[in-house]
Order: structure tokens, then sequence, then C-alpha cells
């Protein structure tokens, strides 16, 4: 190797950076050590190593290729001193400098470079060193990070010291730059997600830093400094909250800053967009409308758009869909615990307006993405879980009567446009333009319903999708609101579930096993939905046609019913109007049967003339309590809930570790 002619040194063949000479002399194999207790007397233990070690910038994929390498074996019995070295400097690093009333604004940037320096290197520290397998995670990565003796001394102090910089500092030390509070947040959630399940997360729970975030998202203007934040919180929130009483829900349950509020809730929309840009890329599905330049287009006189969009085979397809939504979804956690405990926070994601004309408003774009994540619901159970989450939301929203009447609302003002996925068949029409947002619910439900009938079929799912159907139909019919809606395919689409769950009556109960119970209350839900629709029809449905065609194609359904009835046992059970469907269907028949001869076969025609016909002698003896339902129990959701933590944890770690 040349020598350098100034130092006399060994010159490298490749320029390294000082702060990666740094990491290797921290990090050296001890393969080439003959004294393996040497490293207790290196120069990493002298303050000049470690001032210089924070005073440079951290080379991230440098640090990274050093310690994914060593195993957690190895970590923990050759590498602890180090790690815990590390550690212990860098949350020293982290405490802002006391500087003297002389001090210049240099120092103080100076200061805070050193506490960003220190934050990136915990940053990439933390996500390799508890992104490793451990025997006994709890107790093998308290050891690795600060030693069993020292990890309530060393851990309170770092999440002070996180705590303080997210706040933004204060007193004579200075306001901590956005771009450094940012810094800290990702690092409290790369703990968080990264010793999920082990004791760490608890000195965040006894440090409660909900008002830090707080006061950085009041302080925050782009989308993703108020997402961070807020999705912490959704995970610290989600901490063990089935065991004990968790601070952060009680929060969230006292918040009442309406202007932070609606920056969550900006921000959140602005995510969801983001979510649905990813499905779109896969897959274009916004009907185009007619134009002289598109008709030229398809008959090749004109080339159009030279950046058009690549256009997948449908195996790709597939596989790109099955990895959506993406990791930014773990946002919609918090949104969760934040609509379930909040009314606040409920009625400004409802009524919140876009910001200007043309623009989606939030709740919009959150319909929009639940469309979306519905339609590839059954394509893996990452997306089954985002799924039911925002099912938990729309439910938790249609139950409160007031936010129900602010979606059934017709006035101009409380109209928007909503984008509903249509990347598969069948489709709901097509509405342009603005639209009363309970329809939109409608048609969310209607897609999910369609587009997920498989034979291991998801019954909580379903149970979540028509429970939030018969909720508004339910106060629709009580509140005398009639729609204009294609209440057709509403109709038509439960009718082929119950086809559906005859068909395979005997795979789901076998398939099923221990959730019979749900997949009773589900064949309930279904029942009393189109019951319903039968006794209190004239209340919601807009036209007396909507009303016959109802009809018609309950008779059509008769002998299916009947079947279905029988197969599920239903007439057994008291909390069903199935008696309704039947003797209507029968009352029909009847009538059909004596109309007509035995050669003649009745058109669709004389059959609707016979429908209108047989309201004289028809008389429905309506279930009680068809329009009742159970309001949401967070309980009855516990283990749905637990995954969904744990999906989000997932995504939260892909996050911050840059996957």
């Amino acid at each position: 190797m040349e020598q350098s002619p100034l130092t006399q040194q060994p010159r490298p063949e490749a320029f390294q950076a000082k702060i990666v000479q740094l990491y290797q002399e921290l990090f050296k194999d001890h393969d080439h050590d003959e004294d393996l207790d040497s490293h207790y007397h290196s120069p990493t233990q002298t303050e000049g190593f470690w001032t210089e070690f924070f005073i440079l910038k951290p080379a991230r994929s440098s640090l990274r290729q050093i310690l994914d390498p060593i195993s957690a074996s190895d970590l923990l019995h050759l590498y602890s001193a180090q790690t815990q070295q590390l550690f212990s400097r860098a949350v020293s690093a982290l405490k802002p400098t006391r500087p003297s009333s002389s001090a210049s604004a240099s120092s103080q940037t100076q200061s805070q470079n050193k506490q960003a320096n220190a934050l990136d290197t915990l940053s990439v520290f933390l996500v390799s060193i508890l992104g490793k397998k451990y025997t006994n995670p709890s107790s093998d990565i308290i050891e690795v990070l600060a030693g069993l003796d020292s990890v309530d001394h060393v851990f309170g102090e770092f999440v002070g010291a996180l705590d303080g910089i997210v706040r933004g500092g204060s007193g004579n030390a200075g306001a901590t730059s956005i771009e450094v509070r940012r810094k800290a947040v990702e690092v409290a959630m790369a703990v968080t997600a990264g010793a999920w399940g082990t004791g760490l997360g608890s000195y965040f729970i006894q440090r409660d830093m909900f008002p830090a975030l707080m006061k950085l998202i009041q302080d925050s203007e782009t989308t993703q400094d108020i997402v961070r934040p807020f999705t912490l919180v959704g995970l610290l929130a989600n901490y063990n909250k089935f065991e004990f009483q968790n601070p952060y829900q009680m929060r969230l349950n006292d918040f009442v800053n309406e202007q932070t509020i609606q920056k969550i809730i900006r921000a959140v929309g602005e995510a969801c967009l983001t979510l649905r840009g990813q499905y779109v890329a896969v897959q274009e599905d916004l009907p185009e409308g007619w134009s002289i330049a598109g008709t030229l287009s398809m008959i090749g006189l004109v080339r159009l758009n030279k950046h058009k969009k690549p256009v997948y085979d449908a195996e790709t397809q597939k596989r790109m869909f099955s990895a959506l939504p993406g990791k930014e979804a773990a946002v919609l956690l918090a949104t969760y615990d934040f609509t379930h405990a909040n009314k606040l926070f409920c009625h400004n994601l409802v009524t919140l307006p876009p910001l200007a004309k043309g623009d989606e408003p939030p709740f919009s774009s959150f319909l929009s993405i639940t469309s979306y994540m519905l339609q590839h619901a059954h394509l893996s159970q990452r997306t089954t879980l985002y799924s039911h989450l925002n099912l938990m939301i729309i439910r938790l929203l249609i139950e409160d009567p007031v936010l129900c009447k602010r979606l059934c609302s017709s006035e101009p003002e409380h109209k928007h446009p909503v984008r509903l996925c249509r990347q598969r068949s069948p489709y709901l029409p097509h509405v342009a333009g603005d639209r009363v947002l309970a329809t939109a619910v409608l048609d969310t439900m209607i897609d999910a319903v369609n587009h997920n009938l498989r034979r291991r079929l998801d019954v909580g799912l379903y149970t979540l999708c028509v429970g939030i159907l018969l909720r508004l139909i339910s106060y629709m019919s009580r509140s005398r609101s009639r729609l204009e809606y294609h209440w057709h395919e509403l109709f038509r689409s439960l009718l082929s579930l119950i086809r559906f769950l005859t068909t395979y009556a005997s795979d789901l109960k076998t398939l099923l096993g221990g959730q019979q119970g749900q997949l009773d209350t589900l064949l309930d839900l279904v029942v009393n939905t189109l019951a319903l629709g039968l006794s209190s029809g004239e209340s919601f449905l807009p036209t007396s046609a909507a009303y016959d065609d109802l009809f018609y194609k309950i008779v059509e359904m008769g002998d299916v019913l009947v079947k279905f009835r029988d197969v599920y046992g239903l007439k057994k059970r008291q909390s069903n109007g199935i008696d309704t469907l039947v003797n209507v269907s029968a009352h029909y028949k009847d009538m059909l049967a004596s109309g007509a001869s035995s050669k003649e076969k009745l058109t669709s025609v004389q059959v609707a003339e016979v429908i209108k016909q047989g309201y004289e002698t028809l008389s429905i003896q309506a279930k009680e309590g068809l329009d009742s339902w159970e309001r949401f129990r967070e309980a009855d959701e516990r283990g749905l809930l637990k995954k969904m933590a744990r999906e989000a944890v997932g995504d939260v770690r892909a996050l911050v570790g840059g996957e």
C-alpha cells in the first residue's frame, strides 16, 4: 500500500470517512484479539473518541453494514460493552447544553447538530439491534442496550431526552428545529416498534409523551411531520391497552384542541390519497369520459400521453396488490383509536371541508382508500386487517346519530365527490361529481360484499359490512330519509350473498368451526336488512318502482330463501325476520300460480303488475326490532385489534428501517 507523502502513513486504496473508521474501531472483529477483554481498555472509552463520534455526520449505510452481520448471540456475549457504551453516550449527547447568556447562536446550532447526529446514529443502531432474533427478547435487549442494573436510569434518561426534544426545547437551551424533533420521533418509533412485546415500552408509558407529540403536530406544516408523530401515538396507545389503563388512551379521550385535531385529520386524508395512489399506479381505474381526442386515439389517428402508465398482466397485478396498502397505512391504527375515544375527532373527520375547491375532503379520501382495500381484502391477511380497521371506524361514525344525519344529508354543502375503486368487476354505476356521503358508504359496503366471496369466508368482514348497511338503513327508515340511489344493486348483492351462503353451507360450517356464533350474527344481519326493506321500504326508498323491484327480487328467490332458512335452522331462532321474507315470497307465489294457466309463462312485466296488485292483500307481519342493533364494544374485537397492532408495528419497523 502506497504511503502518504504528508503523514507517512499507508494510504488507503479508497477514501474512507473518519466516522466509518470510528465505527470499525468500536466494533472491531474479536477474532483478531488475543484478549477478548482488551476492548474494555480501548480508546473507545476516552472522551475525545465520543466527542469526535457525535460531532461527525453519521454514515448510516456504513453503520448498518457493520451492525447487520453481527448475530444476536455475538452482540450479547462479545459486543455488549460497546453497544451499552454507544447507547449511553448517545443518550448523553441528546441532552441539550445549557449555554450562558452570552452564548452565540452558533453554539446553539452546534448543540442541535450534535443532537441530530446522535439521533441519526441511534435510529440506525436501534433498527439493527432490535431487528435481530433473541432467545429471550426482553432481557437480552436490555442487556445489549443498557445492562440489567442500569436500564432504569439509562432508559429513563433516554425517554426524557426524547420527550424534551420532541416538545421543542425550553428555557435557555433554545428552541429545537422541526427537523431534529422529527428525528427524535423516528428514534422513538424505532424503539416502540422494534421492542414491541418487551418491557421497554413501559418507559414510554411512565413518561407520557402525548403532550410533546401534540405540540410537535401543532408546530408542523408538512403531512409527514404530522403523520409520523400521530402514528407513534397510535402505537403507544395500543401498548398493552387491554391489560391496563393506558394513559395515551385517556389522553385521546380528553383532547379538545380542535385546531390540532383538524391538522391531524387533513394529514390523514393526504396519507389516504398517497395510499390510494399506490393502488392506481398498479391499475388505472378512473372511467374516461368521451372526447374527440380519446376517440381519435382509439382508432390510431393521434398518439396521446407519451408517459402512459405501464399495464401489468393479471398475475403481476395480483402480486402487487397483495403488497398494498403501503407501510404508511400504520397511521390508520391511530385514526381508529382517536375515532373510538374522541367525539370531537369523529365530528371533524366527517364534517371537515376541503381546503380548496376541487380538493377532496379528508373523509372522502378515507372512504376512497377503504374501497380500494376492500376490493383486494382477500389477497393478504395484512390487507384484510387494515380493511377491518377502517370498517370499524365507519361503524363508529354511523352509530352516532348526529354524524349519521350529516352523512345522509342531501344539502349541497354536505355533498362531496368520492372516488371509489373500480379495479374489479362487477362494477357499480359510476357516480361523477358531488354525492350524498351515505350513498358512497353504501357503495363501499356493497363492493366489499361482491368482491370477497370465498369458501373460506371472512365472516368478520362481512358482519361489519352488512352491519353498517343495516345501521344506515335503520337510520333512514326512522328519519324517513329518501335518498336517490341504485337500491336494486344493494338488494341484488344481499340476495346473491344469501344464494352463496346457501350453496356452500356445508363448507362454511366445516371451515368456520369455532366461528359459528359469528356466522349466526351475519345470517341475522343479512335477513333483517332485507326484511326491514320489505316492511319499511316506503319510508326510505325514493320511488315506488324501487320498492316494487325489491319485492320482485324476493319473489324470484323464493325457493332459495326456503332452503336458506332450513339449512341454517333460522326458524328456530327468534333473532331474525326470515319468516317475513319467506311469507312475502309465498304470498306472491300463490298469486302468480292462480293467475297463470298451466301453459302460460308470465313475463317480467306481468309479474311486476301482479306484485303491485298483491299489496292490497299482503299483510307483512314484520318481526319487532328489525332496525335494532348493538353498539360497538371494543372488547369484542380484542383479538383482531391485537393482530392489527402487531401488523402496524411491522409497518413502522419497515418505515424507520427504510425498507
